[in-house]
């Protein structure tokens, strides 16, 4: 009886067979996702925990304020006593509205009582937001404004005026400039405003001065821009 061959394990049939290049790629892809499942997420790579830091403060924050507050009552209509952007203002009344509201400070009514606040400056330290004084009346202090930069100061001038920008370089004001303080104490780390320099004025002509108002208030509107 003839005996039955059959086939061995090892027949051609039975090798696996060759990897395509076609089916090469899916096999690597099927391999990383193998080897992403069993792992778990890489960290980033020098990421650290974070702490907390200190809250950074701004020195200048209080004189930025006072300075725009003070840029936007421009055209304000003067009002003798007046403290308020409905009523009007006067100078002291305009000072001491801009400061409360911007920088939450509270001063005196009175420019004579403001210039005692703060702290004092030289013409090269003024920054602004600061509070410039002069002496319109015969008297120190006798009119107050703000500092805004670029040697020019926000103030309410005299009776039938507005709230009005003012250059400190005209002769007028040159020559009764009495001194700036500082009254906001969070821009006392300021550092120190670039010096303007201020023109001596040339000899003025007697002109009489008109008969002062009471309290703070200041008549001059017939000299300030000449």
């Amino acid at each position: 009886m003839p005996l039955r061959r059959t086939r061995s394990s090892h027949s051609p049939s039975a090798l696996p067979r060759p990897i395509t290049r076609a089916g090469l790629p899916l096999l690597c892809a099927a391999a990383l996702l193998l080897a992403a499942c069993a792992s778990s997420p890489p960290s980033r790579h020098g990421s650290l925990p974070r702490t907390p830091g200190k809250p950074m403060t701004d020195p200048s924050a209080g004189l930025e304020e006072i300075s725009i507050q003070a840029m936007s009552l421009v055209g304000t209509p003067y009002r003798y006593g007046g403290n308020t952007p409905d009523a009007g203002f006067d100078c002291s009344g305009l000072v001491r509205y801009v400061v409360a509201r911007a920088a939450n400070v509270n001063l005196p009514r009175t420019t004579e009582a403001m210039g005692t606040r703060g702290s004092s400056l030289s013409r090269s330290e003024v920054a602004s937001g600061d509070l410039v004084f002069f002496n319109t009346t015969g008297r120190a202090n006798s009119h107050v404004g703000i500092y805004v930069g670029q040697n020019r100061f926000v103030h309410a001038p005299s009776s039938g005026g507005t709230v009005r920008l003012e250059d400190m370089s005209k002769p007028y004001w040159a020559s009764r400039y009495n001194g700036a303080r500082r009254v906001v104490d969070g821009a006392v780390n300021l550092p120190p405003a670039p010096a303007t320099p201020v023109p001596s004025p040339p000899p003025a002509p007697a002109v009489p001065e008109p008969a002062p108002l009471p309290d703070d208030d200041d008549p001059i509107a017939a000299f300030a821009n000449r």
